[in-house]
């Protein structure tokens, strides 16, 4: 991680309208974490579980890609869950323990979207650097 930590900091990214994406991203996230909620609700993933609350602790991390010129933005999330009624998950103790990961928004033909996935068990930088490697943090939050 702090190979990837180096690399990216050792350099800026060249993918053009990143800064417009950073804006974009901050004016609109609000709106971007219910449409996220929705989708990701909506998902029956994982398999046995509702979506029940999704917090955003305030963490985010956006990254350029350069090659692909993909712009991608990492946000921390704690999601709560309770099971399916009937399903496989119904009487399982963890089902209400609270789950950390990293919300993925990407933005394309300039705006940003969400499919709703998550990557449960990562913060925003181990999830960019996993999913994205070789990218360039244009914006952080902590």
């Amino acid at each position: 991680m702090f190979r990837f930590l180096r690399s990216v900091f050792s350099r800026r990214s060249s993918v053009p309208g990143t800064m417009h994406a950073v804006a974009q991203f901050q004016r609109f996230e609000t709106e971007l974490q219910q449409d996220f909620f929705a989708l990701a609700a909506k998902s029956e993933k994982p398999r046995g579980l509702r979506w029940v609350s999704c917090e955003w602790p305030g963490e985010v991390l956006i990254v350029a890609q350069e090659l692909s010129e993909l712009i991608t933005a990492f946000a921390s999330v704690n999601i709560g869950f309770e099971a399916v009624e009937g399903g496989d998950m119904e009487g399982v103790a963890a089902v209400s323990t609270i789950r950390d990961g990293s919300a993925v928004f990407q933005f394309q033909e300039n705006c940003w979207g969400s499919v709703g996935r998550v990557i449960f068990n990562m913060d925003p930088s181990g999830a960019a650097e996993q999913l994205v490697p070789e990218a360039a943090i244009v914006f952080q939050r902590p």
